[in-house]
């Protein structure tokens, strides 16, 4: 192998991986028999260190191959050619940082891990048949760099209250978020730890004034952090910081002021573009070599491009190359798939072996997380939704189709307080957090404006005549009446001939003698009416995204039902104007409505029982937030002429007109409704 610069972490890494490598090398080989055994287990402090002895059949060859996580705190011991002796998989210690072991044999190898509260530096030496993994305390020696302290100060022994002052968030000048904390003493425990990709701080036994409790949307400051959320909990106050991306975070205490500082991880400038992307973007090489060795060749891009480069031993054969002004990866790129080849990277340092070698590696690791799920301890998880239905979310994490929960993992909610429990290994209770986090939240609400309205032009036009007589009575001889359609009637010795039976307008002549006693009357009647528009209703309806609206205004029209055995009922029939709309957000903020207007009315009435006229409009339509759609689909027009008069003397040329009527109506009637859809803004809630 060849190391090229490397950090100290990173050689850590790599030789674990190596040894992986070869700890798989000899499992390989065939009728490989088990000659050791792990025969007991125990732990003791020793000169204030915590020390873990792994007795053995017989002494072991080598120290044990040993890897670690991070998340959760655990350390891997790999014994080759050695089976668990101990009759159990799992023992309890609680001394320490140490809680747990695990014991798992696969194949010809053993497995111990170790589970521990927070990670720490080891060390491990072989004495006789034992293997001695020393703990360190934090701050002493090498190994693994522990993660950040679960707890950051304690809390006073006394039941003294506490409170926060305030926070204050700032940008720092080389863009890191500074969140800054003001306590009413400097004696406040504090907790820190990271939940998922948030970063939890709790104040023991404090109080969060109410003032204090909300959301800040911090992400117009362009740092790591975008949300900060203060928010009481239990007894304690509690602030959740979700930042972004990669990143680290930093926190310490000056008097009665709390500081973290959060501040983004760069990536490794040094990215490579694989075969499969469109196109290379290093920097361009000439290459002119005649039957170099294979691993020359990889250390000449590696001296080229400055990276961190391990060669596996395995890797061997030589090549022919002349490539000239081509971009440092895709001559990378030919290198590897010349030869076999395949790389695996892993932040500034690529690791480069045979495609089978790396399959195999990666199998091991496959297989190793595999194992470590079904043995890793099972954790219960209480989650308080605030929109979200637990009986809903059960449902969804238990689903066959994709579940979420592992094959050991259960769920249960209480229906009376919405609270959800969960009980699986950590990595399935941060996929539940996720999709908690996405669906938990408050449904958009869109309020509807609508109005009816309908318009209508009418044209109604009337002309004709009137002419009548008055004299003497019958008894004395004077007079004679003709009336519509050719009856005669005689009503107080007057003689009236059919003309307008009523008019808006028009012109009255009257004639008669000097005693009064006989009269003529001529009226000339004309009118002209036009139409008229009307507002019916102006409801208002708020609903939520993509659930249906309905607004109805009418009546309902009773009538008497027979039953079977011959008794009567009342029922009704809704004869209303109807709308019902399903709005839809889109992600532009823009809504999609699904409409349905009707309007109904009474119609004829057959054997006691009313119909209903029916008068329908369906329709999809897409309008911006604030925006108005007409829809104007009722839509009636009437046409009318009549004439009216004597026979015979109305159809004399032009006085006729003074025996007859003639009527033109004409009318047209459009329901409109008019729809504003609004979106209501959600403002940032307190929890």
């Amino acid at each position: 192998m060849k190391l090229l610069d490397m950090p100290t972490h990173k050689v850590f890494r790599v030789i674990a991986i190596a040894l992986a490598l070869s700890t798989f090398n000899a499992q390989a080989q065939d009728n490989i028999e088990l000659t050791n055994s792990i025969e007991s287990i125990s732990a003791s402090n020793e000169s204030g260190q915590l020390v873990v002895k792994v007795g053995l059949k017989s002494p072991p060859k080598g120290q044990p191959a040993a890897f670690t996580i991070n998340t959760p705190p655990r350390i891997a011991f790999d014994f080759p050619n050695t089976e668990n002796g101990l009759g159990t998989s799992m023992q309890t210690f609680g001394e320490g940082e140490l809680r747990s072991a695990n014991i798992v044999q696969a194949g010809n190898r053993t497995r111990l891990v170790i589970n521990l509260a927070q990670m720490v530096g080891y060390d491990t030496r072989v004495d006789g048949n034992d293997v001695l993994i020393t703990l360190q305390p934090k701050g002493i020696g090498g190994g693994v760099a522990p993660v950040p302290a679960a707890h950051f100060a304690d809390a006073s022994s006394s039941a003294q209250m506490h409170s926060l002052r305030d926070i204050d968030f700032r940008r720092g000048k080389n863009g890191e978020s500074r969140i800054q904390i003001d306590l009413s003493d400097a004696d406040i425990g504090i907790d820190i730890k990271q939940q998922g990709r948030a970063l939890i701080v709790d104040f023991q036994r404090a109080i969060l004034p109410r003032n204090l409790q909300r959301k800040l949307d911090v992400s117009d400051f362009a740092t790591p952090v975008q949300m900060i959320d203060a928010f009481v909990q239990g007894g304690n106050a509690r602030l959740s910081i979700e930042p972004k991306g990669l990143w680290e975070y930093s926190a310490y205490q000056t008097d009665n002021k709390f500081i973290v500082e959060v501040k983004a991880v760069a990536e490794d400038p040094n990215k490579l573009v694989k075969g499969n992307s469109p196109g290379y973007s290093g920097e361009k090489l000439t290459l002119n070599f005649q039957n170099i060795s294979t691993r020359e060749a990889l250390s000449v891009i590696a001296d080229f491009t400055g990276l961190n480069m391990v060669i596996s031993d395995t890797v061997s054969g030589s090549l022919t190359l002349r490539l000239k002004d081509v971009p440092w990866d895709q001559a990378f790129e030919i290198i590897l798939q010349s030869r076999g080849l395949d790389m695996r990277k892993n932040g500034n340092v690529i690791q480069v072996a045979p495609r089978e070698e790396i399959a195999a590696k990666e199998k091991i690791e496959f297989s190793s997380r595999q194992e470590i799920s079904e043995l890793e301890p099972l954790r219960t998880e209480n989650f308080e939704l605030a929109y979200a239905k637990a009986g809903d979310i059960v449902k969804l994490i238990s689903n066959d189709k994709q579940k979420i929960l592992s094959n050991r993992g259960s769920a249960n909610f209480d229906l009376r307080t919405n609270l959800l429990f969960v009980k699986d290994v950590p990595s399935s209770l941060e996929e539940v957090r996720k999709l908690i986090k996405l669906v938990d939240v408050p449904v958009r609400q869109v309020l509807i404006e609508a109005r009816f309205v309908e318009a209508g032009e009418s044209f109604n036009h009337t002309l004709g005549g009137r002419l009548g007589y008055t004299g003497p009575t019958q008894a004395q001889g004077g007079g004679f009446a003709v009336g519509n359609g050719g009856r005669g009637a005689i009503s107080g010795g007057s003689l009236n001939l059919p003309g307008a039976a009523s008019g808006l307008g028009g012109l009255t002549m009257t004639l008669f003698n000097a005693a009064a006693t006989k009269t003529l009357t001529l009226e000339l009647n004309a009118s002209a009416i036009d139409g008229t528009t009307k507002n019916i209703a102006s409801p208002r309806v708020v609903t939520g995204d993509k659930t249906a609206a309905t607004i109805e205004s009418g009546v309902e029209v009773p009538y008497l039902e027979a039953s079977s055995s011959g008794a009567t009922s009342v029922a009704f029939k809704k004869a209303v104007l109807g709308l019902t709309v399903t709005p839809q957000i889109t992600p532009d903020d823009s809504v999609t409505m699904k409409i349905s207007v009707s309007q109904d009315s009474v119609g004829n009435i057959y054997s006691g029982v009313p119909s209903i006229n029916t008068k329908k409009v369906d329709t999809q339509v897409l309008v911006d937030n604030g925006g108005t759609v007409v829809i104007g689909g009722v839509y009636t027009q009437d046409d009318s002429n009549s004439t009216s008069g004597v026979p015979g003397l109305a159809d004399i040329p032009v006085l006729g007109w003074l025996f007859k009527t003639n009527t033109v109506v004409k009318s047209k009637k459009e329901l409109l409704v008019f729809i504003t859809p609004k979106i209501l803004k959600n403002s940032l809630g307190t929890n």
